[in-house]
């Protein structure tokens, strides 16, 4: 982590020099930012900063060579280097954030924006933060969402109906007693399928089968 009273010290990532050179005269003019470095392709990326070991690398996602802006965050990671990768793009949240964020990468800036929300952005990933927006922050949540529901798909699919009858009921919490009434079964043929339903998913307590329910989508009334 930068100390309070040294300067970030940021390497450019852009395969458009006139761009590079726009984004140093931007960044330092601040006080407490020097850029050190700048690279045109994702390989000369990760050579200028295993040799200079920026803070930040501000990184395009667009790059004329095999390793793109994705890549060079994937390979840093894997280096585990310490330099925070702060994407900064013409490209959607929409298409990108999530790989951007799964990649390893601390940060995603729109082109459109840099001139009121890059410098920001630097400050808060160089202290070990992640830059997102407030629209960023919500298509991650849903997008998270959609993820967790997709997964609880594929748990659904190994429960019969029945066990899923179950699972749903149990999570709306029904007694095993309640649940053999609306169903027409007995009490210890309810516990029957909801012990193999949490056999089959892997749970051993009522509170996962309850989260389960809720990813998968079983609850319509609560």
């Amino acid at each position: 982590m930068t100390a309070p009273s040294a300067r970030i010290r940021i390497v450019i990532v852009d395969d458009h020099a006139i761009l590079r050179a726009g984004l140093q005269a931007l960044l330092e003019v601040e006080m407490d930012m020097e850029v050190v470095g700048e690279a045109a392709t994702g390989e000369e990326a990760i050579r200028k900063i295993r040799e200079l070991k920026p803070d930040v690398a501000v990184v395009d996602l667009s790059m004329p060579d095999k390793l793109d802006g994705l890549g060079a965050i994937r390979r840093v990671a894997a280096l585990g280097l310490d330099t925070k990768m702060l994407v900064l793009t013409m490209h959607s949240e929409e298409e990108y954030l999530l790989p951007v964020i799964n990649a390893g990468g601390s940060g995603f800036v729109r082109k459109s924006r840099a001139d009121c929300g890059l410098i920001e952005a630097i400050r808060c990933v160089a202290r070990g933060g992640i830059h997102l927006t407030p629209h960023a922050t919500a298509l991650l949540i849903k997008q998270h969402h959609a993820a967790e529901v997709g997964q609880g798909a594929a748990l659904l699919a190994r429960l019969t109906l029945r066990e899923r009858e179950v699972v749903a009921l149990t999570a709306e919490g029904y007694t095993a007693a309640e649940i053999g009434e609306r169903l027409f079964l007995s009490a210890k043929t309810v516990e029957t399928y909801r012990a193999r339903a949490a056999r089959k998913l892997g749970f051993t307590h009522r509170s996962d089968l309850v989260r389960f329910a809720l990813r998968a989508g079983l609850l319509k009334h609560t």
